[in-house]
């Protein structure tokens, strides 16, 4: 058969215990103000496929567990590294006194496009992810010490967030991998 595809137990990932031990991406995710449980699990369920170093829920994020969570998550609520924080704006002064950058995935002026943004060797980046409607709150936007923006063409003005991530995250990982492949 051409092109067969691959059964589950043929792709050869990692138990949840393998997961935890992995050297981490140096990328963590916050999302400020999420809405829905399943864009929720959806942005878990990206983080483990790319070993993202942890998600912080803010604001009225939901938590795991939750069914809703769980049904998008398909379990990557155990294997990624996740932290509640009510105040989103606390949490960037605390990440940015550690040395992580922290950029706002939003669309405002001054924002680099996502195709001309790279992050810096060994640099860890956090980015913000915001409500389904509202966006990332404008203080948290100021706060930041970037934006991202991603290019779009279309008649549309955003898209959403589970999509937004998994083209950030995969747009970041791909860029930090051939990095670290180069040096």
């Amino acid at each position: 058969m051409n092109r067969r595809k691959l059964k589950n137990s043929e792709l050869d990932r990692k138990s949840v215990e393998e997961f935890k031990e992995a050297e981490k991406s140096p990328i963590i995710v916050i999302l400020d103000n999420v809405r829905s449980l399943n864009n929720i699990g959806s942005v878990f369920r990206t983080a483990d496929a790319f070993l993202i170093k942890k998600i912080y829920l803010c604001g009225i994020t939901a938590k795991p567990p939750h069914k809703d969570i769980q049904k998008t998550a398909l379990g990557a609520t155990e294997t990624v590294n996740w932290e509640y924080v009510e105040n989103t704006l606390e949490l960037i002064e605390k990440l940015k006194s550690e040395g992580i950058k922290v950029y706002s995935i939003e669309q405002a002026e001054g924002a680099i496009m996502l195709n001309d943004f790279y992050p810096e060797p060994d640099e860890v980046c956090a980015v913000i992810f915001g409500n389904e409607v509202k966006g990332v709150q404008q203080k948290v936007v100021s706060a930041s010490d970037g934006v991202i923006e991603i290019p779009q063409l279309g008649s549309k003005h955003s898209l959403n967030i589970s999509v937004s991530t998994g083209v950030v995250l995969w747009d970041l990982f791909s860029k930090i991998t051939a990095i670290s492949k180069s040096s």
